[in-house]
């Protein structure tokens, strides 16, 4: 099925590429027969303009064919420019030039009228109008505004079909983000599901140990852990449905996670918490915040492999509560700290790849806040940054 996948992903890779460039093949060709065709609609022009010059014209009625032909011309810009003796006076420059099809405002002196024969230049080849074997005038012209709006045309192609396969990718990437939620949510609540069976049995069996009057603090510890497996019950119920945030200090609650951590940790790990004093109010889900705060210390102590330091450090600003989560592991180098947030990617042998993605699952898409590696060294260790808008 991939392998067909991918087939069907090159097919229409290549139609699109062979696509654009009929497209823009097309679109030169065209553009060049414009070209051509303004050239050869000029010398039509010249060629009647030297007509009418011929003096035994002048009386004769052929001579309104080239005035006609002379007269249609409303498209192309153009200046005629005459090498009469009397403009070689010093006189009005207007009189040198014949300017037809321009906008007045781009020829008002005669500074504007050379810098606009100098375009034309580039754009053809003068014309020269001879008169009695001596030129009589030059003819320079520029594209029309057809011309000039065919030359966007094929950005405007490629604009539409950027907009088209972007269209195309986001709709798919959508597509694709929908089904892994609903994968997600399906499995956490199927999960949520299962434990909770098993745990309702734990419940009553726990009522029937004390009922035998066994030793209390068996059943302290064993009422402990089934409180546990029910908190990850909930927290697993309320993966794929938007959690209730209320305001919650997000000091207690980080004072929770880190003691129950510490408590359950190997004695290898070292941990230290540094907190302010007083309180900070967050938008908090304090189940998922915890599982979060879980994933990251669980992450580090695998990173260091059951042996080193973990720091757990607060800082605020004026808009939000940064929570860092620091160790002394193996580092992450800087191309994969996007990655490892991704579904799937882990460079465990035996890992799944989804504790730091749901971290971010929980932090970005039910809390609105942000997390992001904010510092690595390999060999010295991680610094995970989670941040937290304050409640005002």
């Amino acid at each position: 099925m991939p392998n067909e996948k991918n087939y069907f992903r090159f097919i229409f890779s290549f139609l699109s590429i062979v696509t654009v460039g009929i497209i823009l093949w097309n679109t030169y060709f065209f553009f060049n027969q414009l070209k051509d065709n303004e050239r050869n609609k000029m010398e039509i022009w010249a060629s009647a303009f030297e007509e009418l010059l011929q003096e035994e014209n002048l009386e004769n009625n052929l001579s309104q064919l080239p005035l006609n032909v002379i007269k249609s011309n409303t498209t192309t810009p153009m200046i005629l420019y005459s090498y009469g003796e009397e403009n070689t006076l010093d006189t009005d420059w207007t009189l040198k030039y014949d300017i037809r099809n321009i906008d007045e405002e781009k020829v008002k002196t005669e500074e504007q009228t050379q810098a606009l024969i100098e375009k034309f230049k580039n754009q053809y080849t003068p014309i020269d109008v001879s008169y009695k074997g001596e030129i009589f005038s030059t003819i320079y012209y520029g594209n029309s505004s057809i011309i000039n709006k065919l030359k966007y045309y094929p950005a405007a192609i490629m604009l539409i079909i950027l907009l088209f396969v972007a269209l195309v990718y986001f709709f798919f990437k959508t597509r694709k983000a929908s089904e892994q939620n609903k994968l997600w949510a399906g499995m956490a609540k199927e999960t949520a599901h299962q434990i909770g069976t098993p745990l309702s049995s734990l419940i009553g069996w726990t009522e029937i140990l004390r009922s035998e009057h066994l030793n209390p603090e068996y059943i302290s510890e064993i009422e402990k852990d089934i409180f546990r497996l029910q908190t990850i019950t909930d927290r697993f119920s309320k993966v794929g449905s938007m959690p209730d945030l209320t305001k919650k200090d997000v000091v207690a609650e980080t004072i929770k996670s880190f003691d129950y951590l510490k408590a359950r940790s190997s004695k290898l790990i070292e941990f230290e918490l540094q907190i302010p004093d007083d309180p900070i109010y967050v938008s908090l889900n304090k189940q998922l915040y915890s599982w979060a705060i879980e994933n990251l210390v669980k992450n580090a102590i695998d990173a260091m492999k059951g042996k080193g330091k973990i720091i757990i450090r607060l800082e605020k600003n004026t808009k939000f509560v940064h929570i860092l989560v620091s160790d002394t592991g193996k580092g992450i180098p800087k191309g994969d700290f996007n990655k490892i947030f991704k579904p799937g990617f882990t460079t465990k042998k035996r890992g799944w790849g989804l504790g730091l993605s749901l971290t971010r699952r929980i932090i970005e898409d039910y809390h609105q806040g942000k997390i992001k590696v904010k510092q690595s060294e390999i060999g010295t260790g991680t610094i995970f940054q989670i941040s937290l808008k304050l409640l005002e």
